[in-house]
């Protein structure tokens, strides 16, 4: 096993050039940061749009700049998008989740920034496929969950389609596009050549519903919205009211199902012939979570949820976010983690990556910068100089915050 404290990031001395907005872009580059990548996000003028939205916006560019460089340009001009392409020279990574078309339409795209680089590995990521009729379309996460078939599935049965309460695509996208670039990077590593990734939140939105999809496509049978239970399983996924709370229990199998009857103390619910199968508990789920339901809300939740773990049944406790901040499974959670202040900007509590390199030490983590903080350093850094800086920051190809 390697020495923990030395041993060097996975993605050590790759750098990766951000031009992105709000959750998929940046957070695909953040997470190849988090993997210790250098990050460098060239923003707009104006910056990035999470930081004009409100305190959702801010919780985003908190939650997907840390530890970055922000250098602004106006990529409109010849100049901005000069620097743009000595910044792009020296990259490894491009990732780019600009409106449809803009990318292309700046120069930046994958044709033409891999003609000049063939080592470049180019990440796109737009609401819709690149061939499909709706490409030039705007891709948002409640789009992609609305034209996936996501809202149709979700919310009570009787009511109207309903989101997920979280940007659940945009975050989907996320990983599946650092996974993609991972893939990328290695095979560049074995042959030298880049590549050009497309990742879109519909495709990625679909994927997430295999299970519906892989059934509606053999069956036909269209999915219809359960609230609170799984469509075709039952018990899965269905909320039961304790003395204290509420809990989900998972218990469809069949050998599970008799269990769970055994451990409340029915087993004749087993041979009950509205519960013999799995298909027959979905057909009466009402009267199956009144028989269910009627024996744990004798128990407080955490009754509930040792007898059930001693029998081997799944079973969550449905929290609140104060809640789950508040158990011992979150704070002992590795995810949890401290960016430091950045400049002027404080530090906060944050998530890191959702897995854990045993033998790789947790990089140090930084707030998301201001917009712009960097400018100048990436300027010097790029060969302009102090005369050069400051004839572009009057011409209003730059802007940048006061170095300390």
């Amino acid at each position: 096993m390697n020495d923990r404290s030395t041993a060097p990031a996975p993605l050590q001395g790759i750098r990766v050039i951000e031009l992105g907005n709000y959750i998929a872009g940046p957070g695909t580059a953040m997470t190849l940061g988090d993997l210790g990548a250098e990050v460098v996000k060239i923003e707009s003028m104006e910056g990035d749009m999470a930081r004009h939205t409100g305190h959702f916006g801010l919780a985003m560019l908190r939650a997907y700049n840390r530890s970055k460089k922000s250098i602004a340009l106006d990529l409109r001009q010849p100049r901005g998008k000069e620097i743009a392409g000595r910044l792009i020279a020296g990259a490894d990574v491009l990732v780019q989740n600009l409106r449809p078309g803009a990318a292309e339409a700046l120069g930046l795209g994958a044709g033409a920034l891999r003609a000049q680089h063939p080592g470049l590995v180019h990440v796109s990521i737009a609401g819709f496929p690149a061939d499909a009729p709706s490409r030039d379309r705007p891709g948002y996460d409640i789009a992609a969950q609305a034209e996936s078939g996501m809202m149709s599935v979700t919310g009570e049965p009787q009511g109207l389609p309903q989101k997920v309460g979280a940007t659940i695509i945009d975050a989907a996208t996320v990983q599946v596009a650092a996974q993609a670039t991972l893939a990328a990077l290695f095979r560049r590593e074995r042959t030298g050549l880049g590549e050009t990734i497309r990742v879109s939140l519909l495709e990625v939105a679909l994927n997430l519903q295999l299970p519906n999809w892989s059934d509606y496509m053999v069956r036909g049978v269209e999915p219809t919205r359960s609230g609170d239970g799984q469509p075709m399983n039952a018990p899965a996924a269905d909320i039961f009211h304790t003395r204290d709370g509420m809990v989900v229990v998972s218990a469809y199998v069949q050998s599970h199902w008799v269990r769970l009857c055994e451990t409340l103390g029915c087993p004749e619910l087993a041979t009950d012939p509205r519960f013999l199968t799995n298909e027959l508990r979905v057909a009466h789920r009402p009267a199956m979570k009144e028989a269910v339901g009627g024996r744990l809300s004798r128990c407080s939740t955490q009754e509930c949820v040792d007898l059930l773990t001693r029998n081997n049944i799944v079973v969550g406790v449905v929290r609140s976010y104060s809640e789950a901040a508040a158990g011992d499974d979150f704070r002992s959670s590795r995810m949890v983690i401290d960016a430091a202040p950045n400049g002027d900007r404080p530090g906060y509590p944050s998530f890191g990556l959702p897995y854990e390199l045993c033998d790789t030490p947790r990089p140090t983590t930084h707030a998301a910068p201001a917009h712009g903080a960097h400018t100048q350093e990436l300027l010097r850094e790029a060969g302009f100089g102090p005369e050069d800086i400051a004839a572009l920051q009057a011409a209003g190809v730059i802007k940048s915050q006061p170095e300390e």
